[in-house]
């Protein structure tokens, strides 16, 4: 674990343990977590990532039943998904898949991944270049795409081993850059400059196009995942704007909406950016490390599992929530 205490380093250990615990004994006798295809391969990403470590060894057979669930919702499209958010499912498959290691599921993977790239905004789908939605991820419904989506489509394809030259990232950009309240790189009117993110060009989460936390954070992994270097000026405004406007009390600029998923978005990006200590407006430094264990520490409930006070978003869902909160725990060693 980077620069923490043997201490926290036994708390972490023991919070993670605790959590793997209980979403061991809630999983369903066909492998789910909920019935689910997305909250469960979270889930199993969970035990994937603590297998050897944390989990003793008598489980691996729920973490292959639960991937064999997965497995059996791939489509004739390519898509892994039951009814809603057919992209989003998908992209959280692919990422637990991958992450196995298991050769049984290249196929799956491989043509998930191109199911993917299909719903991608482009020419070939009736969106031109000048397109405010061009680049992003469609759901595969009538929903608009977004930052969020596109975070989770491009952490897919790059853990899945997808081809760098292929021209999604080039397009993936485009949409990023248009989230970003950057008018240096930033074609639309709307656009301020303080480096923040929002859900998708024109639209906030916050209110009208005003920066907010999660989406600034994954703003930040897009970049990167996209090939764009950590000191690009793009992400250098992101940073800033995410360690002048550090919290962990908030999602900054939206309360606790979404808050966990804030936390395991900001753990990612500072961790791409191999960033140990940030500092905020006020001129605070923080070992955000210590920090943010610290406080998923304290928001641990006795039975081992996690959930948001503000059950928006989805994070009244125990599993989703405590499986954001030990991915974010594991990034942090």
């Amino acid at each position: 674990m980077r620069g923490l205490s043997p201490l926290l380093k036994k708390k972490i250990e023991s919070c993670v343990d605790k959590g793997l615990r209980y979403l061991f004994k809630e999983q369903k006798t066909n492998g789910s977590w909920g019935n689910h295809p997305g909250v469960t391969a979270l889930a199993v990403s969970v035990f994937l990532r603590s297998l050897v470590k944390h989990v003793d060894l008598k489980w691996e057979a729920s973490v292959n039943k639960a991937l064999d669930y997965i497995a059996d919702l791939s489509m004739p499209d390519g898509g892994i998904y039951t009814v809603d958010s057919p992209s989003l499912n998908t992209a959280v498959c692919i990422l637990s898949l991958s992450q196995s290691g298991n050769p049984k599921f290249k196929s799956i993977i491989e043509n998930a991944q191109y199911f993917l790239i299909r719903l991608q905004c482009d020419e070939s789908t009736g969106y031109p270049t000048e397109n405010k939605l061009y680049g992003g991820i469609r759901y595969g419904s009538d929903r608009t795409p977004d930052l969020d989506n596109l975070d989770y489509t491009l952490q897919a394809l790059k853990s899945s081993g997808f081809s760098d030259n292929h021209s999604i990232w080039e397009r993936a950009v485009c949409f990023i850059q248009r989230c970003q309240n950057r008018n240096k790189s930033n074609d639309q009117a709307w656009s301020a400059n303080d480096g923040g993110f929002i859900y998708y060009p024109g639209y906030s989460m916050a209110g009208g196009t005003r920066s907010y936390g999660s989406m600034t954070s994954a703003g930040i992994t897009c970049f990167l995942n996209a090939k764009i270097k950590a000191d690009d000026p793009r992400v250098v405004d992101a940073f800033r704007w995410i360690s002048e406007h550090y919290t962990l009390e908030e999602n900054p600029h939206v309360e606790k909406k979404g808050l966990f998923h804030y936390y395991y978005t900001l753990a990612r990006a500072l961790s791409s950016c191999g960033e140990n200590i940030i500092t905020d407006s006020h001129g605070t430094e923080h070992h955000w490390r210590e920090e943010l264990a610290n406080k998923l520490s304290v928001l641990q409930h006795k039975e081992g599992f996690w959930v948001n006070e503000c059950p928006e978003w989805w994070e009244g869902n125990r599993t989703l929530v405590t499986s954001y909160a030990i991915l974010t725990l594991s990034s942090l060693y």
